[in-house]
């Protein structure tokens, strides 16, 4: 009779998790679009421009320089 009892109990208490899970997924789906449309928008903004990479490299100690050409022409 006992058994009974609690086995309502547990399966509420389960169908609760599981919704609270689906709520805990949707946000971090929601923050993960986000994101992404932040960080898309900043590589667009920085690709329609030149870009160019300066560093030092530690072993010989020469300056590199990279440079990245987005998708646009760079004017004058």
């Amino acid at each position: 009779m006992a058994d009974e009892n609690t086995a309502p109990a547990v399966t509420e208490e389960i169908v609760q998790d599981v919704e609270r899970l689906k709520k805990h997924l949707d946000m971090l789906d929601t923050r993960l679009d986000n994101i992404d449309s932040m960080v898309t928008a900043v590589a667009e903004r920085i690709m329609s421009q030149p870009l160019t990479l300066n560093m030092v490299c530690p072993n010989c100690g020469k300056n590199l320089e990279i440079a990245i050409i987005g998708k646009e022409k760079p004017t004058a």
